[in-house]
């Protein structure tokens, strides 16, 4: 696993052993850092469920100004340590050893990165009634639906690629049109 762009391209990332976890595969990373080029400047961004941190490391690589990586899996969160390590990027970075689910309301970040392993794919609905941010993203299999509000939160934009898919996610007060789209 690579660092698709920015600051860090092309380097190469730990990867944790067995099916604990489930990265986010390149070109989704590409398409989602693409969509976010305009806003992930200089802001925080959370990666919960964070595996490898491939996520919140790409976000770094290209501008975040800090990312909070929480991950329960004591294997992953050191894989994290280490990935973090060897960019010399520790100090742009917080990682909670926790439970997304008993943090997440406590998450202060611009942009949240949502993909929990498939076995855990019920807390969907948990965590997007506790994260306050102004963008909400979901990483999920094409085949689950998510519903169009979360508390506060409203679904703006869709982006399918192969089986998976990414939900977007803002604060109802927005008058953004929903948005699908289909990767090719």
């Amino acid at each position: 696993m690579r660092v698709i762009g920015g600051e860090f391209r092309s380097r190469v990332l730990k990867s944790v052993p067995g099916e604990d976890t489930r990265p986010t595969p390149d070109r989704m990373r590409e398409s989602l850092f693409s969509i976010l080029a305009p806003r992930i400047q200089g802001k925080v961004f959370a990666d919960l469920y964070a595996g490898t941190g491939a996520v919140g490391i790409e976000a770094i690589s290209r501008g975040a100004r800090k990312a909070i990586f929480v991950e329960s899996n004591r294997v992953a969160a050191s894989v994290i340590r280490d990935n973090l390590k060897s960019l010399h990027a520790e100090g742009q970075a917080e990682l909670r050893q926790a439970k997304a689910v008993t943090v997440a309301d406590s998450i202060d970040a611009d942009i949240v990165f949502i993909d929990p392993p498939y076995r855990l794919e019920r807390e969907y609905t948990t965590i997007l009634n506790l994260v306050r941010a102004p963008l909400v993203i979901v990483q999920h299999d094409v085949r689950l639906k998510l519903a169009e509000s979360y508390g506060r939160m409203h679904h703006t934009r869709t982006l399918k690629q192969g089986d998976n898919c990414l939900s977007f996610f803002e604060p109802a007060s927005k008058p953004d049109a929903t948005i699908e789209e289909s990767g090719a």
